[in-house]
């Protein structure tokens, strides 16, 4: 296995240590402003606690801050219907613009004829993936974890999907591109090795706008992490030097199931109460 490593990492208000093996794997990594340890190799907890035992000037996050005292009277009251979140379906945000973009039988007609694609398919495909990826988090509510879709931030944008759970909170943006052979850098990532779309940078802006209305609203950090979920992809390569954005398929979302320790119960149920509730969003 070889000695681990600890270096150090600051960008985009991040400062963090990481735990390494020899080859660069990423064992676990610290937040020094939060105190939260996230172990990404389960069996070599042991030795990456021991690495950073140096550097553990304050206790992780989950056990930072406490809020059991305030559910003795039971947990918060959901929003009013219209600002509830949680009646959201995956996707919904998507449909106004479908109808908008649907074209008249005659165009429909001329666009089969000439075998070309009309605006409206690209939104018909936004849906489906949406869909597609929420059956996903649905099945993750068997290990505790919610999911809140179509979260607007504005009329014209939104998070396609917060999931919250024992294992800590992550926006994620949806995309899909079946087949097609995706590469994720630093920035960017590019389809086929053709066009660059900023998705890494819309992922991570989104996670950063969420952090900031789940502690405003909870009185405590929210650490989330953002996720760009592919849509039965080909493949998937993402650069080494990108560490704090995850891009995977949606299958792959079920690893997220056993994850725990960074929101204890009644943290947990602050922060889905705050998210859940559209009025702490819109104009944040």
């Amino acid at each position: 296995m070889g000695e681990l490593r600890v270096s150090a990492w600051k960008r985009y208000g991040k400062d963090r240590l990481y735990v390494s093996q020899p080859d660069g794997t990423t064992v676990a990594w610290f937040d020094r402003a939060t105190g939260r340890i996230v172990i990404e190799v389960e069996a070599l907890r042991e030795a990456a606690i021991e690495a950073l035992a140096p550097y553990l000037t304050r206790p992780p996050a989950s056990n930072a801050f406490s809020v059991a005292s305030d559910f003795e009277k039971g947990p918060p009251s959901p929003p009013p219907p219209e600002y509830d979140l949680a009646l959201n379906q995956p996707g919904v945000s998507l449909l106004p613009k479908l109808r908008e973009a649907t074209p008249g039988l005659l165009q429909r007609s001329l666009a089969w004829i000439l075998r070309r694609r009309t605006a409206a398919y690209s939104w018909n495909a936004g849906i489906v993936g949406e869909r597609t990826v929420g059956r996903e988090l649905e099945r993750l509510s068997r290990h505790g974890w919610r999911a809140l879709h179509s979260i607007p931030l504005s009329a014209r944008n939104d998070i396609d999907h917060l999931l919250i759970g024992p294992g800590g909170a992550f926006t994620i943006n949806t995309k899909n591109h079946p087949k097609a052979s995706i590469w994720v850098g630093n920035d960017m990532v590019k389809l086929n090795g053709g066009e660059a779309y900023p998705y890494v940078r819309k992922s991570r802006g989104e996670a950063a706008r969420a952090a900031r209305v789940l502690e405003r609203g909870c009185g405590f950090p929210v650490p989330v992490t953002p996720l760009i979920v592919f849509v039965k992809p080909a493949s998937i390569r993402v650069e080494q030097t990108l560490l704090d954005v995850r891009a995977l398929s949606e299958r792959d979302l079920s690893s997220l199931g056993p994850r725990s320790g960074v929101l204890d119960p009644a943290q947990l149920e602050l922060v889905y109460a705050v998210a859940r509730d559209s009025r702490n969003w819109v104009g944040r």
